[in-house]
């Protein structure tokens, strides 16, 4: 989501200023690649560079496509074979033993529906989206539909650019995409050409509540904001929670345990870190928090202040459900060894970062498997629209 912001923010810059821009989206790789699909890239006409594509060894390449499907007007997808001694001649060899089709779309400010206006709808729209991106495969040459399709849960938005006939079946794969929250490659048989689809499903940034304003929460506003989550700073001592203390945050409030969640809009994406070094403050929003949906509740202090924390609830007969305490984190952080603030921070943000993407935070070197899970096949399974 991070990239998406910086991409939507460069855009309106170029605009104002009467640039022209082109979107660069990895579309579709087989085998393996720095970025998977999804990654994009913005290339304004006089070469500003925002988002990555790669590892920095096709930005290059592709800065020079860009400017040519800009002075052309139309969509190209583009190809990268890693295992091709040509690309290594090119000065592209990426060392990562895969195929990158890159779809490079111009953007037009006539049209009233682009790949730019459905980036900047996501991000205004705290909801999960699918995005649909049409290309083939099979013909680099032919029709490139490209980013077509953007679903909300009460809304749908179609560009000019997709074919009639596919869009019964992309509506059906777009419902189910968004329902089971997971991307797909879908393919499409129309006429001679084969059609492929990327359903990119596309969560809101990890929203952050910090209860708690002290000098120990400052780097974990910090590294939030570079990470391009929204966060709330919250702490019942008015001296504490100000906006000059804390310049980064999108919200700082003072106020007590039982008034937090009224002046919230809390989601299923929202984390929340008590960090107040205060026992009963902590107490009374554990208690609060518990029972709410949320995929994260990190608890600052030793294992001894949780276990106190939750036999008093347990006295006090409040229901503690495993599926419950399963999303409490305390002593809150990786074990990093990290001593000073900034330290500590860092290992809380990247348990948060693991627990969202279901990762164990291992060491990579020890992964049996690839990084990224395999991509699917060239082509799937062939839908026809005929």
């Amino acid at each position: 989501m991070k990239e998406i912001q910086d991409i939507v923010r460069a855009y309106s810059r170029h605009t104002a200023e009467g640039k022209q821009t082109a979107l660069a989206t990895v579309v579709h790789v087989e085998g393996s690649s720095y970025r998977r699909p999804g990654a994009r890239m913005l290339v304004s006409e006089d070469g500003q560079l925002t988002g990555a594509i790669s590892g920095g060894c096709l930005e290059g390449d592709a800065l020079r496509k860009a400017r040519l499907a800009m002075s052309q007007g139309i969509p190209a997808l583009v190809k990268y074979d890693t295992m091709d001694d040509d690309d290594a001649k090119l000065g592209v060899g990426l060392g990562c033993n895969g195929i990158i089709h890159i779809l490079i779309e111009p953007i037009s400010q006539d049209q009233a529906q682009h790949p730019l206006t459905f980036l900047q709808k996501i991000i205004s729209r705290r909801e999960v989206a699918v995005v649909v991106t049409l290309f083939c495969l099979q013909d680099r040459k032919a029709p490139q539909p490209g980013t077509c399709l953007l679903y909300h849960a009460d809304e749908e938005i179609l560009t000019p650019a997709l074919p009639d006939d596919f869009l019964d079946q992309i509506q059906a794969d777009v419902r189910e995409a968004r329902q089971n929250q997971v991307s797909s490659t879908k393919s499409y048989k129309q006429a001679e050409n084969t059609y492929t689809a990327f359903l990119e499903v596309i969560q809101p940034a990890p929203a952050l509540v910090i209860c708690g304003a002290g000098n120990d929460v400052m780097p974990l506003v910090n590294m939030a904001v570079l990470l391009g989550w929204p966060t709330t700073v919250i702490d019942g001592r008015g001296n504490y929670a100000t906006v000059e203390r804390f310049p980064q945050a999108q919200q700082v409030l003072v106020a007590k345990p039982e008034r937090v969640l009224e002046n919230l809009a809390v989601d299923q994406n929202t984390i929340f870190l008590l960090f107040t070094h205060n026992y009963n403050y902590d107490l009374a929003m554990l208690r609060l928090l518990l029972p709410l949906p949320l995929p994260y509740v990190g608890v600052l202090g030793p294992k001894t202040k949780m276990d106190r924390m939750l036999a008093e609830l347990q006295e006090e007969g409040y229901p503690l459900p495993e599926a419950q305490l399963e999303k409490v984190f305390g002593p809150v952080g990786l074990d990093l060894g990290g001593e000073t603030s900034e330290e500590i921070a860092l290992s809380v943000l990247a348990e948060i970062k693991a627990v969202l993407a279901h990762r164990n935070a291992g060491f990579l070197r020890e992964k049996q498997d690839s990084i990224h899970a395999h991509s699917p096949a060239p082509v799937p399974e062939i839908l026809s629209t005929e």
